[in-house]
């Protein structure tokens, strides 16, 4: 990746639902241009969701899910379709295609995304097979639904730019992500980057919160400099006037803070992520409720990615090590990792979500609503070691917001 690059979680995703051979790669590969998404006559040739990263004009960045059919049938049929309920969590956009009169599922799943508030265009999908009966099934559609569809053939290229159009229109209105620094620092400001490279940090690369939040900086104006933990002190003393922020790892937190100049504000690249990617205030809360817990609490620690547990992993060791240290040996902590999330969370006492950098915010605000609805206390990592070392009082978050108890 390169700083160029907008990575997969900040693209608007856009995801295309509908049965089996209702012609959703066929549309993709329309949109696109390229053929990025298999087309057969079988049905269930698309079984894990594919995702196509490109440019759509007028839109930006985004990314096409194609998904499996939701009228899979038998056991690893149920499990494609599972994988499409999860797609349907990150959709910032869905794309219903409808391919006959019997509309029951498309109806259903209709019914899902007005729920999850997830704007959703009707498409007719006219294929050579269907396309003498698309106007009679447009009109059947429209009067199940109160919505006009569109109709489109993707072999014929018809319908694509009044799909491209609709697309815009329909933008979420939070389309255009927060800051990830928001009113911390602004041009010319100086900015120290505290940026461990541990045993995690892949060879010769920056992880991905580095990179975006380094790209931020430097497009606010930003005077960024990075040093790593162990240079701090140096890079400190060789600067004519303190930094005005300073970034850096959470697990570093210890480390950093002691050596930070009175009047620098100190925050972590996690703790900027849960506004950037999440929900500020459930996080704060859920940090207040973390430092609450008795040691017969049951934990739940959740990660966007999918690396191999490494020695010292923040995730998997050191937070781990730091709750037990903190509230007591005898905790439960579970560790999921990627899409992996449970429906039920009632036997937790509180989750402590990454930074989810990989992830998109659509993805990280449906976890969040799940745990409003289940009545369990969500936070993340940043704020639970801030609040765990004693510091989140004295941590600078994003948009002028302060600290308090909740």
């Amino acid at each position: 990746m390169t700083l160029n690059d907008t990575t997969r979680g900040n693209r608007l995703h856009i995801g295309l639902f509908g049965r089996r051979n209702a012609g959703k790669s066929s549309l993709i590969n329309a949109l696109t241009g390229q053929s990025v998404a298999t087309v057969s006559a079988v049905p269930g040739t698309t079984t894990d969701p594919v995702y196509k990263a490109m440019e759509l004009h007028g839109v930006g960045p985004v990314v096409f899910i194609d998904t499996a059919g939701f009228d899979d049938e038998g056991e690893l049929g149920q499990l494609r379709v599972e994988k499409t309920e999860q797609a349907a969590r990150e959709t910032d956009i869905a794309l219903l295609l409808f391919s006959g009169l019997d509309m029951a599922e498309e109806l259903k799943w209709l019914a899902i995304f007005r729920r999850q508030k997830t704007p959703v265009i009707l498409v007719v999908s006219c294929t050579d097979e269907r396309e003498a009966a698309g106007e009679a099934l447009a009109k059947a559609v429209e009067a199940a639904t109160g919505v006009c569809p569109l109709q489109v053939s993707a072999v014929k290229k018809q319908g694509l730019e009044e799909l491209r159009q609709e697309l815009i229109r329909v933008l979420p209105e939070d389309y255009e992500q927060p800051s990830i620094t928001g009113d911390l620092c602004q041009a010319g400001d100086l900015v120290l980057l505290v940026m461990p490279q541990d045993i995690q940090a892949p060879k010769g690369r920056l992880i991905l919160p580095q990179v975006q939040t380094l790209r931020e900086l430097l497009d606010k104006g930003c005077q960024a400099l990075c040093c790593t933990t162990d240079r701090l002190q140096d890079t400190l003393a060789r600067l004519k006037e303190p930094p005005q922020l300073i970034i850096t790892d959470s697990q570093a937190f210890k480390e950093v803070y002691p050596l930070k100049p009175q009047g620098t504000l100190l925050t972590s690249f996690s703790v900027l992520f849960a506004a950037f990617k999440g929900d500020m205030d459930c996080f704060l809360a859920g940090a207040e409720k973390l430092l609450q817990l008795k040691e017969s609490a049951h934990i739940l620690i959740a990660e966007a990615c999918t690396h191999k547990p490494l020695q010292e992993d923040i995730g998997r060791v050191k937070l781990p090590r730091l709750l037990r240290k903190k509230i007591g040996d005898g905790l439960q902590i579970d560790i999921v990792s990627g899409k992996d999330f449970p429906e039920d969370l009632s036997g937790f006492d509180i989750i402590i979500h990454c930074g989810a950098c990989m992830f998109n915010r659509k993805l990280v605000l449906s976890r969040v609503k799940a745990c409003r609805e289940q009545g369990v206390p969500m936070t993340n990592y940043g704020l639970a070691i801030a609040a765990l070392l004693g510091i989140l009082s004295r941590v600078a978050l994003p948009d002028g917001r302060k600290y308090a108890k909740m």
